[in-house]
Parts: structure tokens; sequence; C-alpha cells
């Protein structure tokens, strides 16, 4: 199953932007999912299995680098379906 995910990093930080900057970096990284980036937020695109290992890997090492900080989700399965 395809799914998309909108997700937003919040690095409670002064210094915000080299963490939001490294974890996009990292998920472009994967050749097997679609990342689209704008000024709010990053959507992923891909199969299931893939985009969820993708997630916890990435989220896992964005929370051991950074002291404090906040992922925003939101899922959709199906994209492109009407």
């Amino acid at each position: 199953m395809k799914i998309a995910v909108d997700i937003s990093l919040y690095p409670l930080d002064a210094e915000f932007i080299p963490p939001i900057k490294d974890v996009i970096d990292r998920l472009n990284a994967y050749e097997d999912i679609e990342v689209w980036t704008n000024a709010m937020s990053t959507q992923l695109i891909g199969d299931f299995d893939v985009v969820m290992d993708a997630l916890k890997a990435e989220i896992g090492t964005t929370f051991e680098q950074i002291p404090k900080g906040v992922f925003v989700m939101k899922m959709f399965n199906h994209p492109g379906r009407h």
C-alpha cells in the first residue's frame, strides 16, 4: 500500500534550522521515497513499510541528536486516488 506523510520538525532550541535541514537531507537519501519540501513541512510518498521504516530510523536519530524536539505528522493512505 502506498502512503503519503506530511511531517514537520520543531526543535525546541534557538538553533532550529540545522536539525531540520539534517533530517530532510537524510530523508532525501532514501531512493524509494519521494520527498517534497516546502516552507511549512516535508511530504514523503512511498510504500507503507519503506516510509515507516525510514521515519522510525530518522526520528530516532534526530531525537538522539537534539536535546528536545517535536515531530508533527499527518498520514494519508492511497495518495493520488480519488
